[in-house]
Parts: C-alpha cells; structure tokens; sequence
C-alpha cells in the first residue's frame, strides 16, 4: 500500500488555496512533502486566480517540522553540481510567488520547517503553543534550508547567532518581539485572524500585491547562491565526524525519551552534548 501523501490542498475560494501539512506523529519533512510540495508550489504559480495560499498544520503541536535525517537518503539529489537543490528552488519559489504565502504556526517548528516558514510572507503564530528553532549546530550539521541568510534580516546578527548556535527552542513571545514572526496571537483567535486576512488580501487586485511583493523583495531577500551554497554545506555536514559522533548518542537519547524528545529538543540537545 503507497503510503498517504504528507500534503493536501484545499480551494476555500478560487483566489485561495489551503496547504496543509500532516505527517504523524511529528510532522516531520520527508522526501515525499519536499517533492509534493514543489510540485504545489509550481502549480498554484501557474495559476492566474490563486492570490493567497495558506500553510497550516493537520498535527497537534507541530506545524512543519525538521527534516527526517533517518530517510535523508529519501530527499531528492540533484544530478549534477550546477544544479539547484530541489528544497532551495521551493523556498525561492515561494519567496517569489506570484501570490502571498502566509504561514498559520501552531505548535513546534525547528529546522527546515522553520526555514520554510522563513521563506513564507506573513507568519502567525499560536501565543500558547508556536515553538521554533534552529536545532543543526548543537547536532553536528549545519543549517541548509534558508536560516543562516533569511534569520539575520529579521532578528538581526547577534540574536540570530544565538538561535542558531544555542540550539534552543523559542517561544512565540519571544519570536514575535525579536521579529522572527509577523504576529503571535492568542490560540483562540489565530485560526480566525488568517482566515480575516487571507480573505482580504485576496479581495484585493492581484497584479498590485504580487509587484508590492516584489518590490519589498528587492531590499530584503538574500541572494539565490548563498541558499543554494547553504544546502550544498548541510548536506556536507551530514557526513563530518561531528554530526556522526553526536547522531549515536542522539538516536540513544530518543530511543530514551521517546516522542518527548520532539516536545523538549532544544533541552534534550544540550543534555546530549553535554553527556558526549
């Protein structure tokens, strides 16, 4: 039996799509999402009504998690050095949509997730329950999907080095005073609040906010080769002695703790470490 696909898309409206991920029990980025999900994100492109498309979690307590190391073998490869990576070609894409990308954060995001949710437009996330992080460097790697080049810009140099050197995870208070998301709103009111704004920016005209959107890129988006330097580093990374070193005592660790581990991982990393 193939396995369900860990996407799925709805069309409230013509003008708005709804991609919603659910990978149980964790959320985890596999193969499959990547690939699925650059397919989505070519199609709704070509799509000349589509003006809002909206990420959204089908997990309790994860939204878009980290990439699944255990299958990294499963993430498609490009067939040659000047090739662009598959999951950097979908956050260029998405960073430069035709459309608004807007992400609904509620629960855990670390890792690739989060440097999806970098990549997206607008991001609201859940007061009580959004977490985020940035997960590599306190497991040997280093970050590939977008963090190291989108995170400065909007948390600035210093903050962002600490997110990504700590390796901790941080609540949505914090993010949202550091400016690492748009808004953290109450749990209660967050599903109401995306839906209020997908459905008004989708009632305005399309070619303005596309150019809008296009215009704040100029002064804010990093350039395409250092993100696709950064996938090129990440998957080096995956074979250095450090990241190897650390992966056993992880997979220990997790045999341990169980899904607590996804639940506590930036406690759990510095655990790990300091047991080595």
């Amino acid at each position: 039996m193939n396995r369900p696909s860990t996407i799925s898309i709805e069309r409230p409206n013509p003008k708005i799509a709804n991609i919603t991920f659910a990978n149980p029990p964790v959320n985890l980025v596999v193969g499959e999402t990547v690939t699925r999900l650059h397919e989505l994100v070519k199609e709704l492109g070509d799509d000349p009504d589509i003006q809002v498309v909206v990420f959204k979690s089908g997990v309790p307590d994860f939204f878009i998690n980290h990439f699944d190391l255990a299958a990294a073998a499963d993430f498609p490869a490009p067939e040659d050095e000047d090739e662009v990576p598959i999951w950097t070609d979908l956050v260029l894409r998405l960073a430069n949509a035709p459309y608004i990308t807007i992400a609904s954060i509620r629960g855990r995001t670390r890792g690739g997730g989060n440097e999806l949710a970098l990549a997206l437009d607008l991001r609201y996330a859940s007061l009580e329950k959004a977490m985020f992080g940035q997960p590599e460097v306190g497991s040997g790697l280093l970050p590939g999907g977008g963090g190291t080049e989108r995170l400065p810009r909007f948390v600035g140099r210093d903050r962002a080095l600490e997110v990504i050197l700590s390796s901790s995870d941080y609540d949505a208070e914090l993010a949202e005073r550091w400016g690492w998301v748009t808004r953290a709103l109450p749990d209660a009111e967050l599903d109401q609040f995306v839906d209020t704004m997908a459905a008004r920016l989708a009632s305005f005209d399309r070619t303005s906010l596309a150019s809008a959107k296009s215009m704040v890129n100029r002064a804010s988006l990093p350039p395409d080769a250092d993100l696709v330097s950064a996938y090129r580093e990440f998957a080096h990374s995956l074979t250095l002695p450090g990241f190897l070193a650390r992966a056993a005592g992880a997979q220990a660790l997790i045999a341990e703790k169980g899904l607590d581990f996804e639940y506590r991982m930036g406690e759990y990393i510095g655990i790990a470490n300091q047991q080595a």
